[in-house]
């Protein structure tokens, strides 16, 4: 019995070092990451890209007015009167601009032809949530997203250890290190602590760990499971039904 309790200590403690060990977080990574005051977090700063679909508003041109396009795959949109345009790299409000000297090429408008582009669907970059949560998974990037907003959307499960939440900024060039920091969702939540509530970009990763406890659960699993599927399974196709079992509907019991 000793023996046992002496093992059971000794794999619960490597299993602890190895929890510790896979956070690797810098608390001044979070320097590389900007706070939603500190810049205007607008759909003015997101630059387009396919497949993107943005939808045209301009009361005085009705065959332009509430036009919606999806960015086709070459980078343009086409228009019947205007043909071809390419929008692909520019915020929307280049692209209002460049719609803007088309209109006055082909129409005589008096006044301003304002022209307000708007983001209607935000497909071509995206964010991920991953690990113990409800929903994990990447999500749509809107220029806007906070840590705090994409815990929310993806709500972090029972066996979440949200004291220890990592917000990953890899890195596509192999000289820098990504950048990875640590917030206590559990503080951010209960006590009002936004303090480390920054702004997502586009390919950043938060990822929530599972408790010590739900660790050591999933391995005993990911050991025991194996082991119950070659017994049960070997068992089952050695005995098979019992006799005189009634024979159900589609050849099952």
């Amino acid at each position: 019995m000793m023996y046992r309790r002496t093992i059971g200590m000794v794999a619960l403690s490597l299993i602890t070092i190895s929890l510790t060990g896979c956070f690797s977080s810098n608390p001044r990574d979070i320097e590389a990451f900007l706070k939603p005051y500190q810049v205007d977090v607008t759909a003015k700063r997101y630059v387009l890209q396919p497949p993107d679909e943005i939808e045209i508003h301009c009361s005085k041109v009705p065959e332009l007015h509430l036009q919606r396009q999806r960015i086709r795959p070459d980078g343009k949109v086409s228009f019947e009167a205007m043909g071809e345009i390419e929008v692909a790299g520019k915020t929307p409000q280049e692209v209002a601009n460049l719609l803007g000297q088309k209109v006055a090429q082909l129409y005589m408008l008096e006044g301003e032809s304002s022209i307000d582009v708007r983001i209607s669907a935000y497909f071509s970059k995206v964010y991920y949530v991953l690990r113990q949560v409800n929903m994990p998974g990447p999500r749509n990037y809107t220029g806007r997203d906070t840590v705090l907003t994409a815990l929310a959307i993806a709500q972090p499960n029972p066996m979440a250890w949200e004291e220890r939440v990592q917000v990953v900024r890899p890195s596509r060039d192999e000289s820098i290190k990504p950048k990875i920091f640590e917030i206590n969702f559990d503080r951010m939540i209960v006590h009002g602590d936004i303090s480390k509530d920054v702004l997502l970009q586009e390919g950043d990763i938060v990822y929530v760990p599972p408790t010590v406890l739900a660790a050591i659960a999933m391995k005993i699993e990911e050991v025991i499971r194996p082991l119950a599927r070659a017994f049960f399974g070997s068992y089952l196709v050695q005995t098979g039904p019992a006799s005189g079992a009634a024979r159900g509907g589609y050849g099952g019991y």
